[in-house]
């Protein structure tokens, strides 16, 4: 067992997890407590290796998301506070807008609900007809969209070194978490599997596709568990098909936004994903199939919650996968010039999302705090967008706890 030992802290607070999120806090506490030691323990060779470095790059302006939830405030906040930190350091973006469209009349009463909602949430939105849709993109066909100004694109693995090396904070790469011992009369000390032990008097958990088990090393029960769905995405050969960025009308019921069409800051246009179930958590593919990892998913009651509920909306996804056909033809639905030809694969991302026994798929962030540990358990898409609040609200709670000490 790893010892804590009194007055032998390497750190004040110390943050597993080298993502946008992880990152962001590291740079939330040093800059509103200067002094305040943090270490960052990474597993992978550098920062921004998983959800975010493997996403769009959108920086979302917040329409889809409940008003008052932590999801609206933090990427309406985060939307506008993330092009302010691009400038600032020179870092790759752009405020492009995107449009929202409807291919189907059935998704027009979700189109104007959007609209209500963009509203509610302090969001300009522009109400278009099938006629100006090509105003904004000339090969994009649809009954009516939306269009949301404050939508952009930017580089988040850029975002994510700039916040390691502005915190001030020691950044240990290669270092993953094997075991945690946690005294809460004392503090926290994790053995890395180099065999490392770093000592904190505060832990703040951003493991992202692992933060789940992460918390029960801690001695926390989460409550949820990490249920990855693999995103795959397309490259299109022809990018001047696309100006922008344009999605479909999501459905309400699930936390994907479909299939959709973004070009990026490097003029490439990716298309994408869909989400099929991955089989393991970091299961990019097919073929990366992590026994124990999937037996833990498995074994969870609220993914047979899942299967049984959304089995029909599932089996269209993992057609899309095995079936190029099958994704072109969702693709036609907003782009019909585009040809099988035109789509080249593309790294795929996966996404961590957070299930509730019970079969419900937590749909706002979560933070929850236990004994000298604050713990990010769902921050999925928009939290690249987000992180910069999300980060203050993670530490602030971590100063917290170290002023209650």
């Amino acid at each position: 067992m790893v010892q804590v030992r009194v007055g032998a802290y390497d750190c004040d607070v110390l943050v597993v997890g080298g993502g946008i999120v992880g990152l962001s806090t590291a740079y939330a506490i040093t800059r509103s407590a200067p002094g305040t030691r943090v270490t960052v323990l990474e597993k992978e060779p550098g920062p921004a290796r998983h959800q975010t470095g493997r996403n769009s790059g959108v920086i979302h302006s917040g329409i889809y998301y409940r008003p008052d939830s932590l999801k609206a405030r933090y990427a309406v906040r985060g939307a506008a506070e993330m092009v302010k930190f691009c400038a600032e350091y020179g870092i790759a973006h752009a405020v492009t807008g995107k449009l929202i469209v409807a291919t189907d009349r059935e998704e027009l009463p979700r189109l104007h609900a959007l609209v209500q909602r963009g509203r509610e949430n302090g969001i300009p939105v522009r109400e278009l007809g099938a006629a100006q849709i090509g105003e904004y993109e000339p090969e994009v066909r649809g009954l009516a969209a939306i269009h949301v100004g404050t939508t952009g694109v930017c580089d988040f693995v850029g975002v994510a070194r700039q916040l390691a090396q502005a915190s001030g904070a020691e950044i240990r790469y290669g270092a993953r978490v094997v075991r945690v011992d946690r005294r809460p009369e004392r503090g926290v000390a994790v053995l890395t599997a180099d065999g490392d032990v770093v000592r904190g008097r505060v832990l703040v958990n951003c493991a992202g596709l692992h933060c789940d088990e992460v918390a029960r090393l801690t001695g926390d029960e989460p409550g949820v568990r990490i249920v990855p769905f693999r995103g795959e995405y397309y490259e299109l050969a022809r990018p001047e098909l696309v100006r922008g960025l344009v999605y479909p009308v999501p459905d309400p019921a699930f936390p994907f936004l479909g299939v959709h069409l973004t070009r990026g800051i490097d003029g490439g246009v990716h298309i994408g994903p869909n989400a099929v179930p991955a089989l393991a958590r970091e299961g990019y593919g097919w073929g990366i199939v992590r026994p124990r990892e999937l037996a833990g998913t498995v074994a969870w009651p609220g993914s047979w919650v899942i299967a049984r509920r959304h089995w029909r909306y599932g089996a269209g996804e993992l057609r899309r996968s095995v079936s190029k056909g099958a994704f072109l033809e969702a693709v036609r639905r907003l782009l019909p010039a585009v040809e099988e030809g035109d789509l080249v694969r593309a790294p795929a991302g996966v996404r961590a999302q957070a299930v509730l026994r019970d079969g419900t798929l937590v749909d706002d962030f979560l933070i929850r705090e236990g004994a000298r540990a604050v713990h990010v358990l769902n921050a999925p898409s928009p939290a690249a967008t987000a992180s910069l609040p999300i980060g203050r609200e993670v530490g602030r709670r971590a100063l917290e706890m170290l002023g209650a000490l």
